[in-house]
């Protein structure tokens, strides 16, 4: 289950493999703000979350909404990691590999790193300085020192099949022995106090014990555990009653489920929701009163509705929503995020409830007046990052819905006053299986949890002919009954197997083995061997001390322990042998997801593929093998990668399979094409020019990285734009000619040019005088003169008047200054060199030049 609920004392659940040795630190890199700082804010409100595609780890402020740490976890890219956290430690177990670690949240520094065994089957549950390692499929419970992950004291030993354990907020443990049809409490052994002279403490002294046993459900119902706020709540799911435990106080409540009833971890508030995700409903108890509201949507991969603060939220992992119901089971504005492929993750710590998609970039914060903040895990805005994610497919189309139909098979062996019924799963026609129900033996039917296969029936007289039958329940009612052969129960029964292994193969078999048994003076016929799973029960027919179970007979990825019964010629059962080490089967790697192919931005000839991780099935992904363009060539385990060495726009395919100790998994196959060259087409037909500027104009292409333009005039130097068709180089001459070159240069270093050349226009200037009487035509002085040098010693060449035009060449600076502003100029020393009988200069007194163009250049 993707839900883990945690307030602020306690740590949630993670599945984790059996310990096996210490081995060396795992590498972890931070980065962000400096160590010392987080150490600080380790108490705030945040939550350390996984991200698949990145591997790496981020905590998240629920203040902010913000990610304000990061943790990068060595060859975990594409990995599922199982989280749990408590304000003092985070410890993480990567499903594919089984390492486990331990962050310390005081200091952010690495704790021991321990090996566990892949895939489901065990759990681990943290406390504040406290944790416990369940073997949910041997029945193993034992305390560990989360620090170092060292065990503590003596191990618990239950019956195979229970449930992963979970903390209350006292510091107790529970869990649940279906078998039984108990839940029980486990005291964890205390830490040491410091010693009196100011010494500090360390360790633990003494066991975990057994605090408290209570019968809630019947033996052998499926049965599930929610911590409350005070107590727990289990769900008998076979008979559909929530039996609620506070303090001494221990209350049943029956429901009316429309199909099979599932819980959250763990339930804050005085509402405990029941769940049946198939059906879309959502049963709310509190105390005696229950409550029934519809869940929006029509999606058979529903997680069960959390409760938080006074709004219930309920995941819909095939679309991304998480559908948002009131109190009184209105739908509110749903909350919807890219799953990515994966279910969500829920988990709430302290005044905050986070929703995590580990296999997507984005996280959600609901704070306690449920405000909603989405929380962006990592940027991808870069070249060559990676693709974004492919949109949710559409939830599957449910099947008609009825009752179940028989199972197909259903055989019974008889042993010593005892029968063994077992059963393959019947068709759940649309509607979840809820229960098997066993008949004939006389006695009431017997009720068994839908994920059983198997009964036993005990209290049979030796010499009389059984005939049982089986049917499965669902919503929608009883299925058909289905006989077993019949059975004489009998005292000559053989002896079980002594022991029995089991190996897991590389093509995705199972092989178990066992000695002979003793039929004690009977021909053993055939063995039956049934499963210990946290994944349904199976059992299986050998007529030989061997069996090899078909690849994917038992999940990938799935611990799994086997039991073997021997029957003689006389139909007789013995006893079942003791129960094998666990194995975990495996098989070749599912094809790489979502496979595509690009052109590197940033590099010539090269092309940048990424992928998501596919499915590593059982057994983690060691590499890729990439054939490129019929060239084979082996790659780390990281999500993308580039291949270079190409021609321009050379088209590229690569077929990728993952690659574990299996072998090559299936090819996923991608294409794409490497940069083209970039070309540059210098239009100078359209140049423009000013008195002080060019403007060159072209058209380009930067063969598909984007690229900037740069106009390069000789002489004067150059300037770098946008290539959208035109560039501008100012503080030019005027009357000047240019020659130039438009250039492109793309994010791969790729560039091409075209040259051109245009010329300024001449520089044209403007008599000024505005009085007539003292220099107009018909003045006694004449117009204004102008002189063979910049002087007024000496005679003019000649008059010029007010509003004539003239060509300015250049201009020259002297020591003199001219007033000429009482008639309308203005006082400046410099001359201005103008075309007039020739070359000659005019006093710039006397001279308007046009306004916002440049100077002109030293005579």
């Amino acid at each position: 289950m993707r839900l883990n609920l945690r307030s602020r004392a306690s740590g949630g659940l993670v599945t984790l493999g059996t310990v096996i040795a210490l081995v060396a630190v795992l590498g972890l890199t931070l980065f962000g703000t400096g160590a010392a700082n987080h150490a600080v804010a380790s108490f705030d409100v945040s939550a350390w979350l996984w991200s698949t595609d990145k591997g790496e780890m981020a905590r998240v402020n629920g203040v902010t909404g913000k990610v304000d740490t990061r943790t990068k976890i060595t060859d975990a890219q594409g990995h599922t990691m199982q989280v749990t956290q408590s304000d003092r430690f985070v410890i993480l177990r990567d499903l594919s590999t089984g390492t486990i670690s331990v962050l310390d949240l005081s200091s952010l520094s690495l704790g021991a790193t321990t090996q566990s065994t892949p895939g489901l089957g065990v759990t681990i549950a943290v406390h504040d300085d406290t944790a416990f390692i369940v073997d949910t499929v041997q029945g193993q419970v034992r305390q560990l020192d989360p620090a170092t992950l060292l065990p503590v004291g003596e191990t618990l030993s239950f019956p195979p099949g229970i449930s992963p354990g979970t903390f209350d907020d006292s510091g107790r443990l529970w869990l649940l022995v279906p078998s039984e049809g108990t839940v029980v409490a486990i005291e964890p052994a205390p830490a040491k106090k410091p010693s009196p002279g100011g010494g500090q403490g360390g360790g633990f002294t003494g066991d975990p014990v057994k605090v408290r046993t209570v019968d809630v459900a019947d033996p052998s119902h499926d049965l599930a555990l929610s911590i409350l706020d005070t107590g727990v709540a289990v769900l008998d799911k076979t008979a559909t009653t929530l039996t609620t435990l506070r303090g001494d106080e221990v209350k049943k409540v029956p429901l009316q489920l429309s199909g099979e009833g599932a819980m959250p971890g763990r339930t804050v508030g005085g509402d405990v929701p029941v769940t049946v995700v198939d059906g879309g409903h959502v049963y709310v108890v509190n105390n005696d009163k229950v409550s029934d509201f519809a869940v929006p949507g029509d999606s058979p991969q529903l997680q069960p509705c959390v409760a938080w603060s006074g709004r219930f939220y309920c995941a819909d992992d095939a679309t991304g929503t998480v559908y948002v119901l009131d109190a009184q089971g209105k739908a509110l504005e749903p909350i919807r995020i890219r799953t990515g492929g994966q279910p969500l993750e829920i988990e709430v710590r302290e005044d905050r409830m986070f929703i995590n998609a580990p296999a997507g970039q984005t996280a959600t914060v609901v704070d306690s007046k449920n405000h909603v903040t989405t929380v962006n895990k990592y940027a991808n805005d870069v070249l060559g990052g990676d693709a974004p994610p492919a949109p949710p497919p559409p939830p599957p189309t449910k099947p008609p819905v009825g009752p179940p139909s028989a199972p197909a098979r259903v055989t019974a062996v008889a042993g010593n006053t005892v029968a063994r019924v077992t059963w393959t799963a019947a068709p759940p026609n649309g509607s979840a299986i809820t229960k098997y129900v066993v008949e004939g033996d006389g006695q009431p039917p017997h009720e068994v949890g839908a994920s059983l296969r198997s009964l036993d029936i005990t209290g049979l007289t030796n010499g009389q002919t059984y005939k049982f039958t089986v049917y499965a329940v669902n919503a929608k009612g009883n299925g058909p009954k289905k006989a077993a052969n019949p059975v004489v129960p009998t005292r000559d029964v053989p002896d079980p197997p002594a022991s029995v292994a089991a190996t897991a193969n590389p093509d995705g078999t199972v092989a178990v083995t066992w000695p002979e048994a003793n039929g004690q003076g009977h021909k053993i016929t055939k063995y039956v061997v049934t499963t210990v799973s946290t994944a349904e029960a199976k059992t299986f027919e050998s007529a030989t001390p061997a069996l090899t179970v078909k690849a994917g007979e038992l999940p990938y990825g799935t611990q799994v322990a086997f039991k073997v019964a021997s029957i003689n010629d006389i139909g007789a059962s013995s006893a079942q042998s003791p129960l094998s080490p666990s194995v975990v089967p495996f098989n070749k790697p599912g094809a790489p997801v979502t496979l595509t192919v690009k052109a590197s931005m940033t590099k010539r000839g090269t092309v940048v593929a990424a992928w998501k991780a596919p499915a590593d099935n059982g057994s983690p992904i060691t590499g890729y093998e990439a054939t490129v363009n019929g060239t084979k060539t082996t790659i780390d385990t990281a999500l993308t990668h580039e291949f270079g060495g190409f021609k321009d726009a050379e088209a590229v395919t690569i077929q990728l399979r993952a690659v574990n100790k299996a072998g090559q998994g299936a090819a996923a196959t991608g294409s794409g094409t490497t940069l083209s060259a970039p070309k540059m087409t210098v239009d100078d037909g359209a140049d423009t020019a000013a008195l002080n500027s060019i403007t060159a104009h072209f058209t380009s292409t930067d063969g598909g990285s984007p690229g900037t333009c740069r106009l390069d005039v000789a002489g004067v130097g150059g300037v770098q734009g946008t290539c959208s068709g035109s560039l501008t180089m100012n503080g030019l001459w005027p009357d000047t000619a240019y020659t130039y070159t438009v250039s492109i240069t793309n994010g791969a270093g790729m560039t091409a040019s075209g040259n051109g050349s245009i010329s300024t226009p001449v520089y044209k200037g403007t008599v000024i005088c505005n009085d007539p009487t003292y220099c107009g035509p018909t003045a006694s002085g004449g117009g204004i003169w102008v002189y063979k040098t910049p002087s007024q010693s000496g005679s003019g060449i000649g008059d010029v008047f007010n509003g004539e035009s003239y060509v300015a060449i250049c201009q020259t600076n002297t020591s003199v200054s001219i007033n000429a502003v009482p008639y309308g100029g203005k006082k400046s020393t410099q001359w201005i060199k103008i075309q007039f009988k020739g070359e000659n200069y005019i006093p710039y007194a006397w001279f308007n030049l046009p306004s916002g163009t440049g100077p002109l250049k030293q005579c």
